[in-house]
């Protein structure tokens, strides 16, 4: 705060290691109800500071059921609500199915003290229609809290093509809605199964053209801090008015799974 931070936003999870590496019942543990002992700590913060805070958190919803939850604080400390990542990952050392049901909530976007922002949650950055859909309410900044990296035995082969996908797709949601993007991603080698994950860091904003505003290191923890302008959203979305251009009358297959 002492940099002018307004709204913050946390890594995937980050209360603990990223324990989806395994599927291990005592891990369990680790969850929490919403409201509950993280949630009335940072409203308190929150309410202190005057600031947005956007906590990506580890919920028990009632026992056998959880969810990968972000909970959105507004800066005087009100818990405006919270959403639950909609798309799942299982994958070698991201057993998220054995952990988490998908979100019920849906999509949304929350008006705040310093603007309205959206929220999805780190495997939702592969699809575009999320980024849509909140675009859609009025969202002037996505937020992806995120947990990704490398398997260390990929990395050379994989590695700079895995992380440019992941960096393009997440530009490409700033360009296609003309809002601004901001990714916190892990960072460090956790190994808690296996030969565990390299967390590739680099955290970025991205403006509402996809330009990159700032990038965060990849093997070192820090505080990024970003100043945007919220009126580049409504310029941009005159200028590219790809909101005013849709389809929305030929869209309706995109219910369906695969058009076969």
């Amino acid at each position: 705060m002492e940099r002018g931070a307004q709204i913050l936003c946390t890594q995937e999870l980050f209360r603990s290691q990223y324990f989806c590496q395994s599927e291990d019942h005592e891990f369990f543990k680790l969850a929490e109800p919403i409201p509950g002992p993280s949630t009335k700590k940072f409203q308190q913060f929150a309410k202190r500071k005057r600031v947005v805070v956007i906590a990506s958190l580890f919920e028990k919803r009632a026992s056998g059921l959880y969810h990968n939850t972000a909970a959105i604080i507004d800066a005087d400390g009100s818990l405006l609500g919270r959403y639950r990542k909609m798309h799942i990952p299982d994958d070698p050392l991201y057993y998220e199915k054995f952990y988490f049901t998908p979100g019920d909530l849906g999509f949304r976007a929350w008006p705040t003290r310093y603007g309205k922002i959206g929220v999805l949650i780190c495997w939702d950055q592969w699809y575009p229609e999320g980024a849509r859909l909140t675009a859609l309410q009025g969202a002037e900044i996505l937020f992806y809290p995120t947990a990704i990296g490398w398997h260390p035995a990929e990395k050379g082969e994989h590695g700079a093509r895995q992380h440019n996908a992941w960096e393009t797709i997440q530009r490409s949601h700033a360009v296609a809605n003309g809002c601004y993007v901001a990714v916190p991603n892990r960072v460090g080698h956790e190994q808690l199964a296996g030969e565990g994950i390299e967390f590739w860091g680099q955290s970025f904003v991205a403006g509402t053209s996809g330009e990159i505003l700032a990038k965060a290191s990849a093997d070192q923890e820090e505080v990024l801090v970003t100043e945007v302008d919220l009126a580049a959203v409504d310029s941009t979305r005159t200028h590219w008015p790809f909101l005013r251009d849709r389809r929305t009358d030929a869209y309706g297959d995109l219910t369906r799974r695969f058009l076969d």
